[in-house]
């Protein structure tokens, strides 16, 4: 009506992208969909969220595509019930593995889940996402506070 929006016409197979929710709105999330866009040739992609908290596992049997996010080499544990629900319905699977040196995004795009990968439980998971959220916390309190930085790492 006021053309604020933009009409994206999206192109490409379904990809449905599997991410811990800590990565949520973050920049690491927008250079995940950049690397599926690349990688896929698809802007067709689910991002969770786009959807809150909702559960959107039911339209994993709707993708061609399946992309894993393993920060640090972890499927946390809502990570890992998608990737295992993608392999049952038999949708293609890539596993993103993602971690940061410094300011700059370093990833490994993989067909399928390597071996190394480790499945979290949901304990371990709670553990793995405190202490994340924590190391953040931590060096937003230090920079934001004393001296005026916004920079985040993820």
């Amino acid at each position: 009506m006021f053309g604020f929006r933009r009409n994206r016409e999206r192109h490409g197979p379904f990809v449905y992208l599997s991410e811990p929710t800590f990565l949520y709105h973050t920049r690491t999330e927008k250079a995940i969909v950049e690397i599926i866009r690349e990688k896929l040739d698809s802007t067709n992609v689910l991002v969770p969220s786009k959807y809150g908290l909702k559960d959107t596992s039911e339209r994993i049997k709707e993708a061609k595509y399946f992309v894993a996010v393993a920060p640090l080499g972890k499927f946390t544990s809502l990570v890992g019930r998608e990737v295992k629900m993608a392999q049952e319905l038999g949708v293609e699977v890539f596993t993103l593995l993602i971690a940061r040196e410094e300011d700059e995004l370093v990833y490994l795009w993989v067909e399928g889940i390597p071996e190394e990968v480790e499945w979290l439980s949901p304990e371990e998971t709670e553990e793995f996402m405190k202490t994340f959220l924590n190391s953040e916390f931590i060096d937003y309190m230090k920079n934001a506070f004393l001296l005026g930085s916004r920079k985040r790492a993820w």
